[in-house]
């Protein structure tokens, strides 16, 4: 048993090893700055690499006709005619392009109007009246892994939300952030539902799949069962870390003046009552309309071909336009019962000073575009992923120590490259057969992957809402910066890794996640003697 001095003194390296990550990370230029010097260095370096003809071969998805092809992937020079006639005439269009600017800007028109109306600080105050506190944390991180079958919609929501509703608890709204943002986007591949991501992968590990054995088809529920045992796991430990780690280090919170809104400590007058129960049961009608709208076959809300109402559908396209309607209808009935909206203008003033509130947040859209466009038309973050890769794949070690490492390398590939479909139309033709040569099913390659990318979401600042949230986390402590951010979601990042890849192993071993492909093999060969 340890000792109690130890264990603190345990604490406090770790708490010291974070404040340095802080402190490093805020010493840095503003944000704006900092991804300008990203841009200008991948700019250069674009150059240096192709001179010298970097580039790697592999085998890849070739997107357009969906089979394995032999490339050559070479890093693009934005150092020539070219290159520089790319960065004049795209600089509009990675920023407009951009796709959680949009996003983002939709949603808070509609949380906007919300919480200028009053209904926010009326719902949070209710929330407070019904909820025990122990709860909060654990369905704020639930609610976050389960919100990634909604595409971006927790990011721009549930974040903020977040942070809300840990300062009316009276608690750190930063605490509160960094454990949506943790559930959000680090238990991004943890649900209790098949998401619009599942089919995408699948598809493209049947085409890696087809190198070894053209006869072998996995499905978008092949990873399901690990996924959503992997829900409960991401809520235990997001929770464990959240209330022991994160929130204790951030100390007491002393709200700013432009929080003075936000006011739990008085209960809600019959006015508010009688305002809020209208606008919840607007909200209830609206869900209702929705989902009634939704349920026949033919619905318009559904994908015309396949039916779904999940993959490639109107609903799911639409789900931030339907965001803001549901936050900004239920505001407005709130508004005008509670008197805080006279007149139609009221609103329309609401909706201005949200997108006010998000002027910091364009400017650092535009420089933050710029540097995420030139890295993916450089190829940089593909060719070094390649070449890891064929290191990785010709180490000699031991099938499980190769699987952990596969984890690992994961996750390190998902700080040079965010989209989760991309870096998997490279890896998996080069780590799919490779394991199943091995005796892995292709089922757990996938899902080895998905760990790995999924728990360095939250640190890095190439997946593309990362920018959101710096911004999120500014509103709350105007000093705070990458650094602050990173300092508080590192636990989670290499928590999530540890345990998660713990879990991998553990089901695995037992089977009850996943059968070894030799197996696989074996009952096929088997069926085709029968036949």
């Amino acid at each position: 048993m340890s000792n109690p001095v130890e264990a603190k003194q345990k604490v406090s390296l770790l708490n010291r090893f974070l404040n340095a990550v802080e402190i490093i990370g805020n010493r840095l230029p503003h944000p704006i700055v900092l991804f300008a010097i990203f841009a200008i260095v991948i700019v250069f370096l674009s150059g240096i690499c192709s001179s010298i003809g970097f580039s790697e071969n592999g085998y890849l998805v070739n997107r357009k006709t969906g089979g394995v092809e032999l490339q050559t992937i070479k890093v693009i020079s934005l150092l020539n005619g070219k290159g520089l006639a790319y960065m004049l005439t795209k600089m509009v269009t990675n920023f407009t392009g951009f796709a959680p600017l949009g996003t983002v800007l939709v949603a808070m028109l509609g949380v906007g109007v919300a919480e200028s109306s009053g209904y926010i600080n009326s719902l949070l105050k209710r929330t407070v009246e019904i909820t025990p506190r122990k709860l909060i944390t654990p369905v704020i991180v639930f609610l976050g892994v389960m919100s990634n079958i909604a595409g971006d919609a927790g990011y721009v929501v549930l974040i903020p939300i977040g942070a809300l509703m840990f300062l009316a608890y009276g608690r750190h709204p930063l605490a509160g952030l960094a454990a949506a943002f943790a559930g959000v986007s680090g238990g991004f591949s943890a649900n209790l539902l098949i998401g619009t991501l599942d089919p995408l992968l699948s598809g493209i590990t049947n085409e890696a799949i087809k190198i070894i054995d053209p006869t072998y088809t996995i499905y978008p529920t092949c990873n399901w069962y690990f996924m959503a045992v992997s829900t409960f796991l991401i809520t235990a430990v997001g929770t464990l870390i959240t209330e022991k780690l994160i929130e204790p280090r951030l100390g007491a919170y002393h709200k700013s003046e432009s929080l003075a809104n936000i006011d739990v400590s008085t209960p809600l007058d019959d006015l508010q009552k009688r305002s809020l129960k209208w606008a919840n049961l607007s909200f209830v009608v609206m869900v209702v309309g929705l989902v009634l709208v939704a349920l026949p076959e033919h619905s318009f809300l559904r994908n015309p071909t396949t039916g779904s109402l999940i993959d490639n559908s109107p609903l799911m396209d639409g789900i931030i336009p339907i965001v803001m309607a549901y936050f900004m209808l239920p505001a407005i009935v709130y508004g005008k019962l509670a008197c805080t909206f006279k007149t139609h203008r009221d609103v329309c003033a609401a909706m201005g000073k949200s997108m006010a509130m998000m002027s910091s947040y364009t400017a650092l859209v535009f420089v933050s575009s710029q540097f995420i466009a030139y890295f993916k038309y450089t190829q940089i973050g593909t060719v070094l992923a390649l070449k890891g890769a064929k290191l990785f794949s010709s180490a000699g070690l031991h099938p499980i120590v190769i699987m952990v490492l596969f984890v690992i390398f994961s996750a390190s590939a998902n700080l040079l490259m965010g989209s989760a479909s991309a870096k998997w139309t490279f890896l998996a033709p080069v780590f799919v057969p490779m394991f199943m040569l091995l005796g892995f099913s292709p089922e757990l390659v996938q899902c080895a992957y998905r760990i790995g990318d999924s728990c360095t979401n939250i640190i890095t600042p190439l997946m593309s809402q990362f920018v959101t949230i710096v911004v999120f986390t500014r509103r709350y402590d105007d000093k705070a910066g990458i650094g602050t951010l990173t300092s508080m979601m590192l636990p989670y990042s290499i928590t999530f890794l540890i345990t998660w890849t713990i879990l991998l192993m553990v089901l695995d071993g037992y089977g009850l996640a996943f059968r070894s492909w030799n197996q696989v093999d074996a009952t096929l060969r088997e069926g085709k003697r029968n036949d």
